[in-house]
């Protein structure tokens, strides 16, 4: 590990080595679930995946490829794609729906809500190209909005995977998990910081850095940025950050983030998502409840989104690292 790490950092082995060095694997989370169902659908004959008309964007296309006759072109037709994926849960398959999140969740949140949530069928949704990954498509296809539409369901899971390794746990995860999972993954290349040996399990958070003065709690991609900004905090202006993964949000690990809580007594989320319902909203209903706390919530401030590169909009709209720096001093009083 890089000397100039914090202390804690290095006593995290399930990490990648260097973890900030520019030399660090760039890889899009949506590439893991692609490499992952394929990979699973080798042993398990009773996967389907079904795609609407975005079979490589969504990287469902390995899997075409591997297994024609288990894949579903539906066509531009997200509704209908998840009540045939409900049908075919309902006779024994784990069919995998996948499509931008604007479109699934987004176009189908009713056929999900009562075919697949309500019925508790066995559907597993991928939710591609969210947040602001999907960079000059605008704000049309930038899924800023899916977390809140999706852990209100009953019987649904939400997971939010923070770089290559990651995604292939929670794909395989949700495979093994009876009932919905709704899976969040973006479309740019970002850090892969994760490895095999790197825990995952549903329902639980990981703690990547340890830190006394304030934590910082994040999920997806984004999370890179919160681990970079904890650096910076560290070395530049001695404050120490606690960062944990809350890749599970739904089902979200109240223990961890109640004792996280009460250690800091400062908590700040950072999300590549509304500032309403997403993962600031979910750790704000735990904390109100159990153990109260100043609380900061960084995220896209009820706008939509915009075209430009994915660098461009998270420094617009102020989730890059070099922001989570300045609104963490600022929320500690430390400018």
């Amino acid at each position: 590990m890089s000397k100039h790490l914090p202390a804690q950092m290095n006593e995290k082995a399930y990490l990648s080595k260097n973890i900030f060095s520019p030399k660090l694997e760039i890889i899009a989370t949506r590439d893991g679930y692609g490499d992952a169902v394929t990979e699973a659908g080798k042993k398990n004959t009773d996967i389907v995946v079904l795609a609407a008309d975005l079979t490589d964007s969504t990287r469902s296309n390995g899997f075409e490829e591997a297994f024609p006759d288990r894949f579903i072109e539906v066509g531009v037709a997200e509704q209908n794609m998840a009540g045939i994926a409900a049908g075919l849960a309902l006779e024994g398959k784990t069919p995998f729906i996948a499509s931008y999140a604007t479109f699934s969740p987004g176009r189908n949140w009713d056929q999900i809500r009562v075919s697949v949530c309500y019925s508790k069928t066995n559907v597993k949704i991928i939710g591609a190209h969210a947040g602001l990954s999907v960079g000059p498509d605008g704000a049309t296809h930038q899924a800023l909005e899916d977390i809140a539409i999706t852990r209100v369901l009953p019987n649904m899971t939400v997971l939010c995977p923070a770089d290559y390794e990651e995604s292939k746990k929670a794909t395989l995860a949700a495979i093994k998990h009876k009932g919905p999972v709704y899976i969040r993954l973006a479309r740019e290349k970002t850090a892969a910081f994760t490895t095999d040996k790197t825990p995952f399990e549903i329902g639980k958070a990981l703690t990547l850095i340890e830190g006394k003065d304030v934590t910082i709690f994040s999920a997806g991609p984004i999370l890179y940025e919160a681990l970079k900004a904890s650096q910076e905090l560290s070395l530049k202006h001695g404050i120490s950050c606690e960062v944990i993964n809350l890749a599970s949000i739904k089902p979200l690990d109240k223990k961890a983030i109640i004792e996280s809580a009460k250690k800091t007594r400062k908590v700040v989320t950072v999300e590549e998502h509304q500032v309403h319902g997403g993962i600031g909203s979910a750790v704000a209903e735990v904390l109100s409840q159990e153990y109260p706390v100043p609380m900061k919530i960084i995220g896209v401030e009820d706008t939509f989104g915009e075209s430009g590169t994915y660098e461009e909009l998270w420094e617009k709209y102020g989730i890059n690292d070099a922001h989570i720096v300045n609104e963490v001093r600022d929320f500690l009083g430390k400018h």
